[in-house]
């Protein structure tokens, strides 16, 4: 029948069965399993009638219910030879062949199954003797041959078939079909009426195919030789372990190496990492146990794999549960917190991004370091804190070298080590404390550190490897930035840190340091309690701080001495309620006893407010004169920019001499004597020539000054008032020592933000921009009742802020 397909009579109609991932080709043998309902009816059809169908490619495999455009109008009339019921799913299995090729005309019906008439496709002539045609079917056959060879699995009978063959479009149908092609491959060459350029798709199909085979057959040849040489290392290891057994060696050695392998394979250390670790277990597996090198190897290789390469812990980044935890643990510090809600925020949108380089400045006892545990805390990472105070060598930060007899890595690496991840929070305390000696300039170590640009890989002397440090989030903590280098300064974003107010250190001792001290000296919640008058005595009279050290100290004392009570007592013990009166029975008298200057308006006497590295302090000048030669004595440790604010300040009073009608040999004449007192206490800073010009003013006019006004801001030789800084700080000092109303220079208006709204609400701030404005306030009377010709003024003098913040 195979040879009479010309011949063959098709019906008008023909029931349409689609394939999934197949084309049928004329003489092509196949198996099919039915199983669409409408694919059974179609099979059912052709087995009622003369058993020929039509088979036909769907275009999308995928699709379960295909309609008439999504079947390729080209397909194989196909005759079912045998057919299967399979009864575990209702599907039937058929063996079909392909008789020949046709062309769907129409679509006759779709219900129950697809009906299609179609025109027979006929091969274009060819020339049976071109030397083309030759060519092409000797080369198929020799590369089918070499498929063959290479190990593609074909039906047996495929060479014996191909001999007998001679027809290039017969040879091109009989390869496509037994190749494997994909589906839309297949359906072009069935497409082609030339046999010619069918049998030659076909032949780069098979060249295609040829190279395949090749590279899977180098990709399997790699993979033995690789069994290979892991099979013969397997067996050279067991006979070096029976040599070292015969020789005596213990096999504690081997146990080590290998553990150690498998844990540098187990660290997921970088490449350049791995191949170095890798090579000195070489050595080391190659050294005697006893070996000074074979222990410095071993220590190293102990490092290495215990640095956190690739660990990481995951960042909590639920926003509101962070700001839960940072309130929790501080009160106020709104500017921090909102700062890592931010980077939090950042980090929810980007996965990768570098770890922040922060630095909290501000007076001992803030909260500057157990911040940086709290936002540890908050983010979920792991706290890591080194304290810089002191440390003058360069290798503690960058470690040592290996040459070196216990060389060890720097802190950085060590601190990595201990936490145990590569991302966690690290405060590096009190780094304005650094120092350095002919050992090196720790702060320039620490420059790479810190450098977001730079720290991706640091290289510690000892591991001497590069190692990421982008993922840490590094806290620097300092109470002045003067001393840090400004390159080191520059790296870092400055958050400073005020002192607490009076109402803040309450809230806190309420909320914070009572509950801890009650829990740390085993008492109980019901068995002390310390009223708000009791707190607030605390704060003004035993421990007036910018921060709350001393102050947690002295709460602490009151818990011990009722613990002490409640153990002597036991079962007799009744709770305490700390008063005033109490307070005071348990601490003894008052510590901090109002300054002696400050009871009355005094000629030539100044209440300063100063910045320094323990906070704001308000600082008392004097000044007084004696007969003399003119000279100028300044005493009270002061430092150089202090005396030169001194001397600017005389050369303005000098100026207005004869507005303050003063003798023309008055400063000739006299000594001036400038005094700050606690002279052991060291005093600098560009910010007391206002005070001290006040201060002469009120001595040579002999209007006392008020005592409740304390003032800051430098001073020019035209008596222009210049901005300082530390503003926040100082107001808080002044709050501290009750003073309420305070001169400022105008142009530090933009620094009164910062200050608490609770605070700005109990102040007289005046803003000024000259000395004349400062004198109307300072001097308890105006300077015209000396006979000065200064042209009236208001006596408020300057501008106020009352209750409102400045607007801007």
């Amino acid at each position: 029948m195979a040879n009479d397909h010309d011949q063959l009579q098709i019906p008008e109609t023909l029931p349409l069965l689609p394939v999934r991932d197949v084309v049928i080709y004329p003489y092509m043998i196949l198996p099919l399993f039915v199983g669409r309902t409408s694919s059974i009816n179609a099979v059912n059809e052709a087995l009622n009638k003369d058993r020929l169908l039509f088979l036909a490619a769907q275009k999308d495999t995928e699709e379960e219910n295909p309609t008439a455009d999504n079947i390729h109008p080209i397909g194989c009339v196909g005759m079912i030879m045998r057919m299967n019921k399979l009864p575990e799913d209702g599907k039937i299995k058929i063996l079909v062949q392909g008789l020949l090729k046709g062309r769907i005309k129409d679509f006759k019906g779709e219900h129950p199954h697809f009906s299609v008439s179609i025109d027979r496709i006929t091969d274009d002539p060819w020339e049976e003797r071109s030397l083309e045609a030759e060519a092409l079917i000797r080369n198929v056959k020799a590369l089918l041959e070499r498929v063959i060879s290479m190990g593609k699995v074909l039906s047996p009978d495929i060479l014996v078939v191909l001999d007998e063959i001679a027809d290039p479009g017969r040879l091109a149908d009989l390869v496509a079909s037994n190749l494997g092609l994909k589906t839309q491959e297949s359906q072009s060459i069935l497409e082609s009426t030339d046999p010619i350029d069918r049998l030659r798709k076909v032949h780069d199909a098979l060249t295609r195919e040829i190279e395949v085979l090749e590279m899977q057959s180098r990709i399997q040849s790699q993979a033995k030789d690789e069994m290979s040489r892991t099979q013969r290392e397997y067996f050279l290891r067991e006979q070096m372990r029976a040599i070292r057994s015969e020789l005596g060696d213990s096999d504690s050695k081997i146990e080590e190496v290998e553990e150690l392998r498998s844990r540098i394979v187990a660290s997921k250390m970088s490449e350049d990492a791995e191949r170095e670790a890798l090579k000195q277990l070489k050595r080391l597996e190659n050294m005697h146990n006893d070996s000074a090198e074979a222990s410095i190897i071993r220590t190293y290789l102990d490092w290495m794999v215990e640095i956190p390469w690739s660990k990481s812990s995951k960042d909590k980044l639920d926003l509101d549960d962070s700001k839960r935890v940072l309130d929790e643990d501080h009160f106020d510090l709104e500017k921090i917190k909102d700062r890592i809600l931010d980077h939090l925020g950042v980090c929810k949108l980007k996965k990768s991004i570098k770890g922040p380089i922060l630095c909290f400045v501000g007076p001992p006892g803030v909260g500057k370091t157990s911040l940086g545990k709290s936002i540890a805390r908050a983010m979920g990472r792991k706290f890591i804190r080194m304290s810089m105070g002191g440390i003058k060598d360069e290798s503690e930060i960058r470690g040592h070298r290996r040459t070196y007899v216990g060389a060890m890595p720097g802190r950085v690496i060590q601190g990595l080590k201990i936490a145990q991840t590569n991302n966690p929070v690290f405060v590096l305390d009190e780094i304005d404390k650094l120092g350095s000696d002919y050992r090196g300039d720790p702060a320039s170590a620490l420059l790479e550190v810190l450098d977001p640009e730079q720290n991706n890989s640091f290289r510690d002397h000892y591991v001497n490897l590069p190692v990421d440090l982008s993922n840490v989030m590094f806290i620097c903590t300092a109470n002045s930035l003067d001393t840090i280098p400004g390159p080191l300064r520059d790296r870092m974003e400055v958050i400073r840190l005020s002192g607490y107010t009076m109402e803040d250190k309450l809230q806190i001792a309420k909320k914070f340091l009572i509950p801890k001290q009650r829990k740390e000296n085993g008492l109980d919640e019901g068995d002390v309690s310390i009223g708000d008058a009791a707190i607030r005595l605390i704060i003004q009279s035993y421990t007036r701080e910018a921060g709350l050290r001393n102050f947690e100290r002295e709460i602490a004392s009151i818990c011990r001495k009722v613990a002490r009570k409640k153990a002597s007592e036991e079962v007799n013990f009744k709770p305490r309620k700390i008063g005033p009166k109490q307070v005071v029975q348990m601490l003894g008298p008052e510590k901090v006893i109002p300054d002696p200057l400050r009871q009355e308006d005094q000629v030539g006497v100044v209440t300063g407010l100063a910045w320094t590295e323990t906070g704001g302090e308000t600082l008392i000048m004097e000044a007084s004169y004696v007969p003399g030669k003119g000279n100028l004595n300044l005493t009270g440790s002061l430092g150089d920019v202090m005396k030169e604010s001194a001397q600017a300040a005389i050369s303005y009073v000098k100026t207005q001499a004869e507005r303050l009608h003063l003798p023309k040999n008055f400063f000739s004449e006299n000594d001036i004597h400038i005094h700050f007192p606690s002279g052991a206490v060291p005093k600098d800073g560009p910010s007391a020539g206002l005070a001290i010009c006040t201060a002469l003013i009120s001595l040579v006019t002999g209007i006392p000054v008020s005592r409740k006004v304390a003032m800051t801001g430098e001073i020019t030789l035209l008596g222009r008032a210049l901005p300082v800084g530390g503003i926040k700080e100082k107001v808080l000092a002044a709050v501290r020592q009750d003073v309420f109303e305070l001169v400022l220079p105008r142009f530090n208006e933009k620094d009164l933000v910062d200050i608490p709204k609770h605070v700005r609400s109990k102040l007289n701030i005046h803003l000024v921009e000259h000395i004349d404005e400062v004198l109307d306030i300072g001097l308890i009377r105006s300077l015209e009742s000396t006979g000065s010709r200064k042209k009236s003024r208001p006596r408020s003098g300057g501008s106020r802020l009352h209750t409102q913040p400045p607007v801007h």
